[in-house]
Parts: C-alpha cells; structure tokens; sequence
C-alpha cells in the first residue's frame, strides 16, 4: 500500500511539474546527468524494459528493486536537505541581490572609465599615425623626386652629349649613349606634358634623324653609287656607324644595305651587260666565278664592317641571284632564236650547280626577310631534290628488270636556293622538249632499222620469247628525259614531255611490236567444238615457221614488260609533277595499246595450234583408236618440251579426261550406222545422255544426212527422249546427265587458256 501511495504521489508530482523547454535546457546545462531518470521525457515501461530486457533478467529483480529504494532514500534526504536550507534563503537572496546590484554599479563605472581611456589612446594612435603617413608619402615623394631628377640630368646630359658626338661622328660612343638615352627617355612618357620634357623627347629624334642622315652621307661619301670614284675601304667609322644604325630606326639599316649591295654589284652590271659577249649562256660560268671573287673580297676587305647579324655575304649573293635571273631572262628573250639545246643544258647545269653551293654555304635566312624578295620554293611533294636519283647504272639495271623506281616518301627540301636563277629557263624549256621528240623519233627509227637488219629473234626452247633489247632501251631513255626535265621544271614542261612520253610509246607499239607480227590468210576463231569435230571448209589457215613462232612469242613477252613497265612510268610521273597537274597524267590509252598487241599475239599462237591440231582430228574423226593417243598427249602437254618432268594438275587432268571421253562417245555415234533409225537414236541417247536437239543435230550434219532424213530422225529423238521425272529432281538430275552448251564451252576456255599459258 505504502508503495502505490508513493507512485501516486509522484505522478500527481509530475503532473504538477511540467516544466518549459528553455527551463529544461538550462537545468541540463547547469546539472548535465546522463540518468535516464532525469530526463525530461522519461518513460517508466522503457526503463523498466532496459533494466529486465530479457526473461532471464528477472532473477535480479530483488536486487535492482533493492537499487532503485536506496536511491530514492537518498533523494529524499537530499530534498529534505534542501527544504531545510532554504528557510532563510529569501533573506539571504535580497542581501546578495543589493550586493549584486553594487557590484554591477562599480563595474559599470569602471567600463565607462575604460571607454574614456580608450576613446583618447585611439585619438592619439591617429595623430601619431597621420605624421607617419606624411613621412612615408613625403619618403616616397622625394625617392620618386631624387630618380627623375637623376634620370632627368641623365637625358639632358646624355641629349647634350649626344649632339656633340653627333657632329663629331664619335659613332662608337654615340652608339652605348643612345641606347641610354631612349631607355632613360621611356620614364618620360606620362611626363610629356611639361613643355621641357616634350621639348627633350623632340631633341632625342632630331639627334637620331640627324645621326641617320649623316650616317647615310658617310656611307655614299664612302661607297658612291655612281662609281664616279673608288669605294673606299673599310674604317672604324663605318663599323662603328653600323650599330648605331642597328638602333636606329629600321629603315636606315635596310638603306645601308641597299646602298652598298647595289655598289657592291654595279660592276657587275656593266661587265655583263646585254650587248657584252660574256652575257651569253656559253659563257655562264663566268658569272658565277665573279660572284664568287666578289665574296672572297668582300670577306676580306668588309667582313668586320658589317655587324654579323646582317647576313652582309648572303644577301649580297641572293641580291646577285635575282639580277642575274632578270638579266638572263631578258637577253634569252631576245636572242631566243639562238638557244639550242646543248647549250640550255649547259647553262641549266652550271646555275643548278651554283644554287647548290649556295646552299652549302649560307642558310637562306634572308630570304624571308623583308628588305628582299621572299623566293616562292616548289611544292614540297614535286621538288626534284627530295629524293636521290640513281646513278645511271643502276637506272639502266632497273629498265632492264622492267622497274622503274617505286614512288618513295619526299623528303624535306634541303635547297632553299633552288629556282633562284634557274626559273628563268623554265619558258625556254620548249626547246629540250622538241629535242626529246626530235632525239625519240630518231630512236624509234633506229629500232626499226635494226630490227629489219637483225631478223627476227633466233629460237631458243631454254628462253623462249624473250624481250626485245630496244624496249629496254626506250625506257631507259624515258627515265633519264623525266629525271632531267623534273631537275628543270615540275610545271607545264613536264606535262609537254609526258604528251612525248605518250607519242612515242604508241609508235612503239605499233612500228616495231604490232607492225612485226606474223600476217595470216584468214583470221582463226581459236579451239572450239566446231573445229575440233568438223572438217575445215574453205581455204586453210596458214602455219607460222619456228621463226616466226619465236617472234611471237619475244614480241608477247616485250608488250608485257612494256604494259607493267608503262603503269610504273606514269606513277613515277605523277610523282615529279606539281600536285595540280597531277590528274592530266594518263597512260591508260598506251596501257590499252601494248593489251590490244598481248591479245593479238596470244590469238595468233592459238591459231596456229589449232592448225596444227587440224589435219589430226580430222583423220582422227576416220580412226577411233586415235582418240585414245590424243588424250594420252594432252594429258602430257603440260610437261612437252620441258626438261623438269612433272605431273598435270588435277583440275587439267580432269578437264581432257571428260572432254575426250565424250569425244570418244561422239566418234561411236558418228561412226555407227544411221539404219535403223530406231537403233541409232537409242544408241546415241544411250551413249550421250544428252537431250539437247542441237547437239543431235550437229550429229546428223556430221554424218552427212539429207534435211530430209534429218527431220524424220529429229521427230524420232524427241518420241525415244526418256520423261523426266516431275519436280526439281528430275530437271536437276537432267542438267547433271546433260551439260549445256555454254558448260561445254567453259571447259573447253579453261582448256585454251591452259595451253596458252604452256606457250
């Protein structure tokens, strides 16, 4: 009882203590515990189940009962405790609250006293920092002040300096002084407005227009261009005048170039003027060694002059280059009548020779320069330089295998100077190719010519038809004509050699390849059914001698090697010309050219087999037994003639074995008797298994019937033909029993391309 009474009491307890969640926040602040009964959401079922979680659990029972009174003993002695204290604590809490109440009084007045100190130490921080912020502005002021006065006596002075040293020409110390003095005047850009600086910027460039001037004068008083008196020699004035002019404005330096360069050349000019012997191409070389003199002297007398960096020695030379190819173009343009070929080549190789050695000496770096010209180089793909060409034997080695050099990746160009001169032959260079054409026509008459005064090749069963020795010839030429002319031009020249190239291949063809073949009476349609079961009618074929057999077979081989040999030419062209005219190289018409002599050559061989075939298939067509003879040597054929003895494939093999078969089977019909016709008709069904009416009719025009006897035997062969059987069966096993025509005629192509190939 005493128990429910006490669970009573604290349920009425705490439904009177409901205390607000800021007060309950504070209490844990003040008295944090982690008892799960002084938790403001206490759950009595969810302690007691944390305390007996299981039912084994409930053995303690007694024990934590036996807890849970101890503790509440001891909160109620605490409680009672604290009852007890506060008796008088309302008493005590007014006398700590006056004593609070002054203490915050006191402290009060003691942080109004701080303000106070803190407002005038702040005050004074301002005052001492304002004289220190007008000390730092006055430091900065003065050391900006001191540096531009200083740079400010450094201008005037060195201004001064400078137009003394001007009017002195004391170039050397005017050159490290006015390098300072335009560094030093650039600290006086945002200062342009003071009228004294303006007016010493305007003295600076006075002095550097004056210093330019003058410097001009002394290089004309030096090197005069009208040549009216010797140039004179190098000075320290000079040397000293050309860094000076390095600073200066870039126009004085490209002046001073021009100027001595164009004195440095005006001998040249009137040596070698237009109406002069020596301008001529004949004597070409002569241009060439005085540029070369002029360089050794320039080297010698002017070398230290001239900064290094100026490039003085190439660009002499290129300057040399371009007046010599307008020089060269103008007088070849009025004495054009008189170039002739050997002496195109001769200068073409001198100047090519010569743009070599510039390469080898100088490094082209003037040539995108701005003081000159800029030199259009050639393509990359197309410049003749890219690649290495082959001594001449090894060309002459490779026409004779029947290669010309496979097409090879370009090269990065190595001659900057290539075409500086030697453009100016490309408009001449109509004259070579009319000597190639003229030199080709020439040659192609001179095989001719030797090949009527040689003969046809002799026989030779080791070699056979070999290649005739002037189609190596021909090529050999073209190569070393293509190489020459990609050396000269990868532009129009090119392309008028190729039209050359074309002309000639054709003549070839047809003078000394199709012109030479063996002539017939009559055309043969080649080995087919008709000619190996039926007699020749009319007048017949003519036989071709061993000779002429030989000659067939060597002008075969040659249009051969010229086809492949053609094709790799016009690769090989295609790779020296420009990238634009690379689609108007075609050999295709030439390629079809030497194909049409291959197929002419080939029917005439198969002609003459089959002529030769004649006169024994049709005795054979008397003598059964022959057949047999027949197929033993056509199953030898591949092997006739051969010193290696080797089997027949098997595919040829197979092909005689069922053609002659059925032969044999057509002979036993042609030769059996036509009477009675039943007899004859299930024979020949029998033997051929073929229901085809045509062949039967064939049959019949064999043996010699009338159309007469013919239709009734006709109308008896399509009665005694065996029904089919209905469906796809039957037809199938039909065309299996009974090959058609076209079948027929594929086997025996396979057979006429075997023996052909044999040949």
């Amino acid at each position: 009882m005493m128990e429910e009474e006490e669970l009573e009491f604290v349920e009425e307890l705490e439904a009177v203590l409901q205390l607000t969640p800021d007060v309950q926040l504070a209490i844990e602040q003040v008295f944090p515990s982690q008892d799960p009964l002084d938790r403001a959401d206490f759950n009595a079922v969810e302690y007691i189940n944390s305390l007996f979680p299981t039912e084994q659990s409930l053995a303690n029972i007694d024990e934590v009962v036996n807890k849970i009174r101890l503790k509440i003993r001891r909160l109620d002695d605490n409680i009672r405790t604290v009852v007890r204290g506060q008796t008088n604590v309302g008493q005590d809490g007014r006398q700590a609250l006056e004593e609070a109440q002054k203490a915050i009084q006191q402290l009060f007045g003691k942080i109004k006293d701080i303000k106070d100190k803190a407002e005038k130490s702040e005050q004074m921080v301002k005052e001492i920092t304002r004289d220190i912020k007008q000390l730092d502005h006055a430091k900065r002021h003065l050391t900006t002040s001191i540096t531009t006065l200083n740079h400010l006596h450094m201008l005037a002075g060195g201004v001064d300096s400078l137009e003394a040293m001007t009017r002195r020409r004391q170039y050397g110390e005017v050159a490290n002084l006015l390098q300072g003095v335009m560094n030093v005047l650039e600290h006086f850009h945002k200062y342009m407005g003071i009228p004294q600086i303006r007016q010493l910027s305007e003295r600076v460039k006075a002095a550097q227009t004056e210093l330019g001037q003058q410097i001009l004068a002394d290089f004309e008083e030096a090197f005069p261009s009208q040549g009216t008196k010797r140039p004179g020699g190098p000075s320290n004035v000079l040397r000293d005048a050309c860094l000076v002019a390095n600073i200066l404005d870039p126009r004085i330096k490209q002046e001073i170039i021009k100027k001595f360069i164009k004195q440095h050349l005006s001998e040249y000019l009137v040596l070698f003027q237009e109406n002069q012997d020596v301008a001529w191409l004949d004597k070409i070389d002569r241009r060439y060694a005085w540029i070369k003199r002029q360089l050794v002297d320039y080297e010698e007398k002017y070398g230290r002059m001239f900064p290094r960096e100026w490039y003085m020695t190439e660009r002499i030379a290129v300057e040399f280059c371009h007046v010599t190819r307008t020089e060269l173009a103008k007088i070849m343009r009025t004495r054009a009548k008189e170039i002739e070929v050997k002496l195109l080549l001769f200068a073409i190789q001198r100047t090519t020779n010569f743009e070599g050695f510039l390469a080898k000496r100088f490094s082209g770096c003037t040539l995108t320069d701005g003081t000159l010209k800029k030199l259009e180089s050639p393509p990359p793909s197309t410049n003749p330089f890219l690649e290495d060409e082959p001594a001449p034997e090894m060309e002459e080695l490779a026409a004779e295998k029947g290669d010309l050099d496979q097409p090879k990746k370009p090269k990065v160009p190595d001659n900057p100077f290539h075409g500086i001169v030697s453009k100016c032959f490309e408009p001449h260079l109509y004259v070579y190719i009319e000597s190639q054409d003229k030199n080709l026509g020439e040659l192609i008459d001179r095989f001719v010519a030797d090949f009527k005064a040689q003969g046809p090749p002799k026989p030779n069963t080791d070699e056979g038809g070999a290649v005739l020795p002037s189609c190596a010839d021909l090529f050999v030429y073209y190569k070393k004509c293509m190489v020459q002319c990609s050396q000269l031009s990868t532009g129009e020249p090119m392309i008028a050699l190729t039209t050359i190239f074309q002309k000639y291949l054709r003549e070839y063809a047809w003078k000394i390849l199709s012109g030479n073949l063996p002539k017939t009476t009559s055309s043969g349609g080649g080995l087919t059914i008709s000619s190996l079961l039926k007699e020749k009618e009319g007048s017949e074929v003519a036989k071709f001698t061993l000779e002429e057999l030989c000659l067939i077979c060597s002008i075969l081989s040659t249009a051969e090697y010229c086809l492949a040999t053609t094709q790799q030419l016009e690769e090989k062209l295609k790779e020296k010309v420009d990238v634009s005219l690379i689609e108007r190289i075609n050999l295709t018409g030439e390629m079809d050219t030497f194909s049409t002599v291959i197929s002419s050559s080939i029917q005439l061989l198969v002609q003459d087999l089959d002529a030769a075939c004649d006169p024994a298939l049709t005795a054979m067509s008397k003598l059964l037994l022959d057949t047999h003879s027949l197929k033993m040597v056509l199953l030898d054929l591949p092997s006739i003639g051969s010193q290696v003895v080797r089997k027949a494939p098997a595919s040829y093999t197979k092909i005689v074995v069922k053609g002659m078969t059925r032969a044999e089977m057509i002979l036993k019909v042609v030769m059996a008797p036509h009477e009675p016709l039943v007899v004859f008709v299930d024979n020949y069904i029998k033997l051929l298994t073929d229901c085809n009416t045509e062949t039967f009719q064939k049959i019949l025009d064999m043996k010699g019937l009338k159309r007469s006897e013919q239709s009734n035997m006709l109308e008896l062969f399509r009665q005694r033909l065996p029904t089919p059987p209905s469906g796809p069966e039957g037809s199938s096993s039909l065309s299996l029993l009974a090959p058609t025509p076209e079948q027929e005629s594929s086997r025996i192509r396979k057979l006429e391309k075997l023996i052909k190939k044999r040949l």
